[in-house]
């Protein structure tokens, strides 16, 4: 009895599916098809049936009709071109196609040359030429010219019905060639991934696969490219019409899968064609179940190692007698766990056993020696890796849930979650990184799967960094006191100060704690990457806050004044402020001294604004000077030559009587001696004049 296994991942895909009832469901009226919805004769005679019309250009398209966007996608510049003309637009474009379009048009506006990895002629790939400007190297082989990307930034898509085993391969080819950075996006569909997969799981068990679908679609063509590696007896079937029973009734076990663009029902057909001829089909939830039910028909198994004896040794490798056979297999040399094979060293091994790995079964049997030693070694990592081992792999592709790699024979999953302790948002950034893991839970199943975590790495050394932060902090706490004078680099400036490391810890001196004058700018008096000494003015351990001071280790002005000026002696300086009894003139930053209003002219003047404005040079003499109060008092009618008195007129007799009865009028000497010493004394400060003068008002 033929058995015959079904692959689980057959017929319609989710975007033929949608574009499929789309136009079945349509109004037909002045409606068009932009190419073959389906590469499917049977479907698209039915679509036509409706009165859909299918073209192959937008130019055929009557303004305000409606166009179907079938699921392969179109160029950018066709949905400028419908608005245009008013043509109403069903965008039936697979979610997937539409994922790799968005990055063909992100990576080229970046600069970089796309390359796409696909048929040229393809729909899909026609259309992805338009988001690019038609720029992009379209590759369908390993062996295609890389020339023209070799010195490119390049950026690689791929057809999502293509190979997924040949995409490997050209990536691998690309990255030895190019020059410059390679960013690689996995963009084959995962229903696609899937039918390849369980297409080659199939065809190396069975002794002969069914493939059904369209003669011209890309993604049925293949999985028979996939079958055809495994199986030599491959049957291609367009529909179920074509089916004959007597290509496939010599064999006993028959696998069958379709295309994205097959309908069920035509599967189906040609399985009642099969069960009429008393044909067996396998019923299984998961294709996991389906390569089970296969393989246990199998003398041996994957993954089985079994003792052979070693017949004969020839330049090809040597032959082994397998237990309870009677036939010799080749061993080929490739596969003996030795440095360089030699049949002169084996011809004396005739006769002695050997243990061999079961590696394949389909379309022959194929054994090593090299894989038991391989297998032994990733059984001893994987023997660490469980016991809490970092391991390290590179990312290899990426969906929704996560990272996906390998290690060994093993397949390697990272959780979203568990990438690193914050949110990702874009996980194909990591494809092509490598990843460092620590074990979350093994599979040993067949599923042969590893689930493990970056994340825990990466917050186990954030934590430790900031326990070493902390300990390096209490430590600088506990050795500073305020008062304390220590020395610091200027990191960084800001408006407002500047960063100073002191033992590796960022304090900060205010720029009013620079220079006792006052700065616009911390670097007028701190140079970046120098060191100086400072003060500790202020320690906020709570919230690891030291402030410091440069000016505080400083001379202020008025200690070096006593050496620099004395009573007597002529300066000069800015009129600084005026009050109304007299004006202050700033010797140097720093130092101020007093011009009492008498002490400004020879005149006698009601007010200083009357000869004096803010902003004049002045010269003036010393008359009293306290350092230790701070205090200097100027005279600029003393730098001044005293004007010639006029003789008096004498007076008529009386009036000179009265005038004399009078108190004598003080001279500016007076004035200043009444000042300095009755009203405030020496160089009193501006707020004990004030002060003063209110007392008087009062």
């Amino acid at each position: 009895m033929i058995k015959v296994a079904v692959a689980k991942s057959s017929g319609f895909c989710r975007g033929v599916k949608n574009a499929v009832d789309t136009a079945m469901n349509i109004n037909p009226e002045n409606t068009f098809v932009l190419g073959e919805i389906i590469h499917n004769d049977d479907v698209m005679d039915a679509i036509k049936s409706r009165g859909i019309s299918v073209v192959e250009n937008l130019d055929e398209i009557p303004d305000g009709a409606t166009v179907i966007f079938r699921s392969h996608g179109v160029p950018q510049n066709f949905y400028g071109e419908c608005a245009k003309r008013g043509i109403k637009y069903i965008d039936c474009t697979c979610k997937f196609v539409a994922n790799t379009q968005k990055i063909v048009k992100s990576e080229y506006a970046k600069g970089n040359k796309i390359v796409i990895c696909g048929e040229p002629t393809h729909p899909e790939v026609v259309g992805l030429q338009g988001w690019c400007d038609n720029t992009a190297l379209v590759i369908n082989s390993e062996q295609a010219d890389f020339n023209p990307i070799i010195s490119d930034n390049v950026s690689i898509v791929a057809q999502t019905t293509f190979s997924v085993d040949k995409f490997d391969k050209i990536i691998k080819n690309i990255k030895k060639l190019c020059e410059k950075s390679v960013a690689v996006f996995k963009t084959i569909c995962y229903t696609t991934i899937s039918r390849q997969d369980e297409a080659n799981r199939l065809s190396s068990l069975c002794d002969a696969m069914i493939v059904i679908g369209g003669l011209n679609s890309s993604n049925t063509n293949k999985l028979y490219d996939v079958c055809k590696r495994n199986c030599k007896n491959v049957v291609r079937l367009a529909n179920s019409a074509e089916f004959n029973f007597e290509t496939i009734k010599n064999f006993k076990n028959i696998g069958i899968v379709s295309g994205a663009s097959t309908p069920n029902a035509q599967t189906r057909e040609v399985l009642l064609k099969m069960e009429e001829k008393s044909t067996e089909v396998i019923a299984a939830n998961s294709m996991e179940e389906v390569v089970a039910k296969i393989d246990n028909e199998s003398k041996f198994k994957r993954g089985q190692i079994v003792t052979a004896t070693i017949s004969e040794a020839t330049d090809d490798g040597l032959q082994i007698l397998l237990p309870y056979s009677k036939k010799e297999v080749l061993l080929n040399k490739d596969e003996l766990d030795c440095e360089a094979y030699s049949p002169e060293e084996y011809a004396s091994k005739i006769g002695d056993t050997i243990d061999l790995l079961v590696v394949d079964l389909k379309p022959s049997l194929k054994l090593s020696q090299k894989l038991i030693k391989l297998r032994a070694e990733e059984e001893a990592q994987l023997a660490e890796i469980e016991q809490g081992k970092e391991f390290q792999i590179v990312c290899t592709g990426s969906n929704k849930g996560g990272l996906t790699g390998q290690i060994g024979t093993y397949s390697v999953f990272v959780p979203a979650k568990e990438i690193r302790p914050s949110f990702v948002q874009d996980l194909s950034k990591y494809v092509g990184k490598t990843l460092r893991l620590r074990l979350i839970e093994i599979k040993k199943d067949k599923k042969k799967e590893i689930i493990a975590s970056q994340r825990v790495i990466l917050q186990e050394e954030r934590d430790a960094k900031a326990a070493a932060r902390e300990a390096r902090d209490a430590e600088f706490f506990d050795s500073i006191s305020e008062g304390d004078i220590v020395e610091g680099k200027v990191e960084r400036v800001t408006s407002f100060g500047a960063f100073v490391s002191v033992g590796g810890f960022d304090c900060l001196a205010h720029i009013s704690d620079l220079s006792w004058t006052g700065t616009k700018s911390v670097t007028d008096v701190l140079e970046i990457g120098q060191s100086y000494h400072f003060k500790i003015l202020k320690i906020d351990r709570a919230n690891k806050k030291v402030s410091i001071g440069y000016k505080q280790l400083q001379p202020q002005p008025w200690d070096l004044a006593a050496d620099k000026y004395h009573v007597g002696e002529i300066i000069k300086g800015k009129v600084v402020r005026i009050v109304p009894f007299g004006a202050f003139v700033e010797v140097e930053k720093g130092i101020d001294g007093l011009v009492h209003v008498s002490q400004i002219s020879h005149e006698r003047i009601e007010t200083p604004a009357t000869c004096l404005n803010v902003g004049d040079e002045v010269e003036a003499k010393i008359v009293a000077f306290d350092v230790e109060a701070k205090k200097m008092n100027l005279s600029i009618k003393a730098c001044l030559a005293e004007p010639e008195r006029k003789p008096r007129e004498d007076k008529a007799e009386g009036e000179g009587d009265r005038k004399r009865s009078r108190a004598p009028r003080r001279s500016d000497d007076d004035e200043l001696s009444s000042w300095s010493e009755g009203s405030v004394s020496v160089g009193t400060s501006l707020g004990d004049i004030l002060a003063n003068a209110e007392k008087k008002n009062k």
